[in-house]
């Protein structure tokens, strides 16, 4: 077996240690000994874009946000499935991540940075999701999940004023994607407490129906 290769780490602001690996064609983001992302297991990522584009439908120049670069599999799919029209804000708050997708982790995002329906907002999620102009969707995958395992303050995206401030910035009929690696109960009851139409879906890691069961949220303000 190929042994792993360092390719690049930094620390995340407010959290601990991000190291960048690859071993052959697979490459890992590492915090620890934990794995917070890795490019065989992309289809849950990929599925929050896919779902969030069916549920907008054909909404003319939809305003996307998205939270999280990370290995760049939801933007990828979100250029695919969202209108030729749309714009797309990607909100990553690791500087080193952008550096990456356009350095030793090119092979996966290719060219979609230089996208032009593709903004980089670098800097917290929650400073672009209160900046004023509406969404038509946000997607959020910038943790393990709703309790801001490795961010603690990532919790603030996530509770009721965080939940309001994100229901605020969206659209009349728009939507917010949240991606977790697990599900949990009193996030969805937080969920539907903003009064937004909730749906809570389980989809696996891998693109051939294997691999961890994952968890996305779905939340329509009417």
């Amino acid at each position: 077996m190929l042994p792993w290769q360092k390719l690049g780490e930094t620390t995340m602001p407010g959290g601990g240690p991000m190291t960048l690996m690859q071993r052959g064609s697979e490459f890992s983001v590492m915090s620890g000994v934990v794995t917070l992302m890795n490019s065989r297991m992309s289809n849950s990522e990929e599925q929050l874009a896919k779902m969030s584009a069916a549920r907008l439908g054909a909404r003319p120049a939809p305003r996307i946000l998205i939270g999280g670069l990370g290995l760049g599999f939801t933007l990828r799919e979100a250029l695919k499935c969202f209108a030729a029209d749309s714009a797309i804000v990607v909100a990553e708050l690791v500087p080193e991540i952008v550096e990456w997708a356009r350095g030793p982790l090119r092979p996966l995002h290719g060219d979609s940075l230089d996208d032009p329906r593709v903004s980089i907002h670098l800097g917290d999620v929650a400073t672009a999701i209160g900046g004023g102009k509406p969404f038509d969707a946000i997607l959020l995958d910038v943790d393990n999940g709703p309790d801001g395992l490795f961010r603690p303050a990532n919790d603030r995206l996530y509770g009721a004023a965080g939940l309001a401030a994100a229901r605020a910035a969206l659209t009349p009929g728009g939507h917010l994607a949240v991606w977790s690696s697990h599900p949990d109960a009193r996030f969805t009851k937080r969920l539907r407490q903003t009064g937004m139409q909730v749906d809570e879906i389980t989809v696996r890691a891998r693109n051939n129906g294997k691999g961890d069961r994952h968890t996305l949220w779905f939340a329509t303000r009417s």
